[in-house]
């Protein structure tokens, strides 16, 4: 009876040791979180990058609608006339308005997958930029993680276990 006994202590304070191990980890567990997005745009080039994209943006605005206005015009011109035309000179004319649509289709993709691509060129230092800044900012901080808070990922955070490291990321885009 003894011995069982001791073998219900003896589980019992295993038991204890395991828990209070287990509490004492997840005590030691810091984390970080910010807006990533809010963050991405405070950095000083993110303006300058910003507006390249908003120029080269109206630039391809501009020439889609040079090219619209040029198919529209050519259109008007076509049906006004087209009760004159030739049979072979109307189908010509069709042909040569179907041909700059799809022109101006193939543009309009082509301008919208070079803005893209500019869009991935212009941010990727940035985001890179960023995440040595995050890394840093942890490391600093003893943080396990940063947490992103856009888009509600974070509804609430208890301040006592994490804390917001904003400013701390931001001050390293000033060094």
């Amino acid at each position: 009876m003894e011995q069982k006994n001791r073998l219900v202590v003896l589980a019992f304070l295993l038991i204890l040791h395991s828990s209070l191990f287990i509490l004492h980890s997840q005590a030691q567990i810091r984390f970080g979180y910010l807006s990533y997005s809010q963050t991405l745009q405070s950095m000083p080039d993110y303006s300058r990058a910003k507006n390249n994209l908003d120029a080269l943006r109206k630039q391809f605005d501009a020439e889609m609608k040079r090219a619209e206005e040029e198919f529209n015009k050519k259109y008007e011109e076509f049906l006004e006339g087209m009760n004159d035309f030739a049979v072979s000179i109307r189908n010509k004319r069709q042909s040569e308005l179907q041909e700059l649509m799809e022109k101006n289709m193939a543009f309009k993709q082509e301008a919208q997958r070079l803005l893209k691509s500019a869009e991935t060129d212009a941010m990727t230092p940035l985001r890179e930029k960023l995440s040595a800044a995050l890394a840093k900012v942890a490391q600093e901080r003893g943080l396990a993680f940063i947490l992103n808070t856009d888009g509600d990922a974070l509804p609430y955070v208890d301040s006592t276990q994490g804390e917001d490291v904003t400013e701390y990321v931001k001050r390293e885009f000033s060094k």
